[in-house]
């Protein structure tokens, strides 16, 4: 017979799950940024307590995922040009440093890693089937495989645990992304070189041309965030959202 959670362990789970719902949520930017998120409306969406959704609200905001205001309650942490920069800057000094330490301990095995990762992104097509103007998902999930790759060989769980925290904070804007007409670059070539510095064991060149990669991604992005505010349009929708309305319209009127 199996067993039944105990009265302390369900609790546990269910609070743990409805962090990892959110959060994915919140990563996926179902929710615009700056919304209000209020705990009524979260307990009824993830069907859990007020205990659950507050303790999952508090682990977000410690993460800066979300933000709790006096008076205002829980509020989704807002985009902007500033902090894209401030994110990308961070990620770049943190990237330098891991991909260095990966470079010093990097064997065959690593090698061949980073080579395999490569061919996987070259050969992944990088627009979206369902939305040509910007980025497939597998183009962006062979992206992220390919620079895990390069800083697999590194051994210090702390420089682990900063990039985790940044990369999960990048995730939020990578469906605000300029379309990919828009950023006229050859993002395989800008990665070929730094799989080819990393290999010849260079590791400022590699984190220097990674950092311009990166860098260039952010400018693109600020520019798109600039004109849509100077524009006062509506903040930015995250690729596909448009098409997942509409679903969502259909699927209430049948």
């Amino acid at each position: 017979m199996s067993r039944l959670p105990s009265r302390t362990t369900a609790p546990l789970s269910l609070t743990h799950d409805a962090y990892e719902r959110l959060r994915a949520q919140l990563l996926a930017c179902r929710f615009p940024a700056g919304a209000r998120l209020t705990i009524a409306a979260l307990c009824r969406t993830f069907s859990v307590s007020q205990g659950a959704v507050r303790e999952a609200l508090s682990r977000l905001t410690a993460e800066g995922l979300v933000e709790s205001r006096p008076q205002q309650g829980f509020r989704v942490t807002p985009t902007s040009a500033a902090d894209v920069w401030a994110l990308t800057t961070a990620r770049c000094d943190v990237e330098a440093l891991y991909l260095a330490r990966s470079i010093v301990l990097g064997n065959l095995a690593w090698e061949g890693r980073i080579l395999a990762a490569y061919h996987q992104l070259s050969r992944t097509p990088q627009v979206d089937p369902k939305d040509k103007k910007h980025y497939g998902p597998a183009f962006i999930a062979a992206h992220g495989e390919f620079l895990d790759s390069l800083v697999s060989a590194c051994d210090n769980p702390w420089l682990g645990r900063m990039r985790e925290m940044l990369c999960a904070q990048a995730k939020r804007y990578r469906g605000l992304s300029a379309p990919v007409a828009a950023e006229q670059r050859d993002v395989l070539h800008e990665l070929r070189e730094v799989m080819q510095a990393a290999l010849a064991r260079d590791a400022n060149s590699a984190a220097k041309k990674l950092s311009t990669h990166m860098l260039e991604s952010a400018k693109s992005l600020i520019r798109r965030l600039d004109r849509a505010a100077n524009a006062g349009t509506k903040p930015l929708r995250p690729a596909g959202a448009k098409a997942a309305t509409h679903r969502r319209r259909r699927s209430s009127a049948r």
